[in-house]
């Protein structure tokens, strides 16, 4: 395989890579906290002439979403740099998702029945408190009635949101040596849900430079043939 050649394929495998990237996050235009992948080809090409490794590119767009009203006393959405810290077996993981329930115990707990941290433990509704009856602060602590009962935990990774990866389920985990620190300043919403980051009409111009610049390479690799082809039929008579 001659240079050109191989530096095609690898334009098609990052165009391709670049491809999926995009699907993903239109897919998740209507996601509710999500945050879009902004990994690009060329980000892809300049790693691998640097020879760095593919898992350090893939960073995510972490800009502020919109904030969509609904009214629902334990949807919380997140204005700032914050997460909602999440418990479970593979360790804390963090969220901008800020749907929540309360389960069978009183624990507030996220879509799949994991705990939400509290800043002091799990949040615990009493059960002579009915759900509308919680009210939570901007700085995240939550009144059942007229009685205080915890605080979520918001955290934020100043300078260090590139070590973020996602943990499936709107979730985001990081390197074990990597810890939070308490937000100070992101502000807590109730009734409210921040919406994707995604805007689509972006999305789409990038997938039809992307559909365009690969059926380019593509259209590249087919003439560098033919004109292999047609060598290798003059060489042999």
């Amino acid at each position: 395989m001659t240079d050109v050649t191989a530096q095609v394929g690898a334009s098609l495998d990052a165009l391709t890579r670049e491809f999926d990237i995009i699907a993903h996050n239109m897919a998740n235009v209507n996601t509710t906290g999500f945050k879009r992948r902004c990994n690009s080809f060329t980000e892809v090409l300049e790693a691998q002439s640097s020879m760095q490794e593919e898992e350090d590119l893939g960073l995510f767009d972490f800009s502020q979403g919109s904030l969509v009203q609904t009214d629902r006393t334990l949807d919380l959405a997140l204005h700032g740099d914050g997460f909602f810290m999440i418990e479970s077996p593979k360790g804390p993981l963090y969220t901008r998702h800020g749907v929540f329930y309360a389960n069978e115990n009183g624990q507030i707990v996220d879509s799949v029945g994991r705990m939400v941290a509290g800043v002091a433990g799990p949040l615990m509704v009493p059960r002579s408190i009915d759900i509308s009856e919680i009210h939570v602060a901007t700085d995240g602590r939550v009144h059942a009635g007229e009685a205080m009962i915890g605080q979520f935990r918001i955290v934020e990774f100043p300078d260090a949101q590139d070590v973020l990866t996602p943990a499936g389920q709107n979730c985001f985990q990081t390197p074990t040596d990597v810890l939070p620190v308490d937000s100070q300043t992101t502000v807590v919403r109730q009734g409210y849900k921040e919406a994707s980051n995604v805007r689509m009409i972006d999305e789409l111009v990038n997938m039809i430079l992307v559909s365009r610049m690969y059926e380019a390479n593509v259209k590249l690799i087919v003439a560098k043939r033919e004109a292999t082809n047609s060598a290798l039929g003059v060489a042999m008579g």
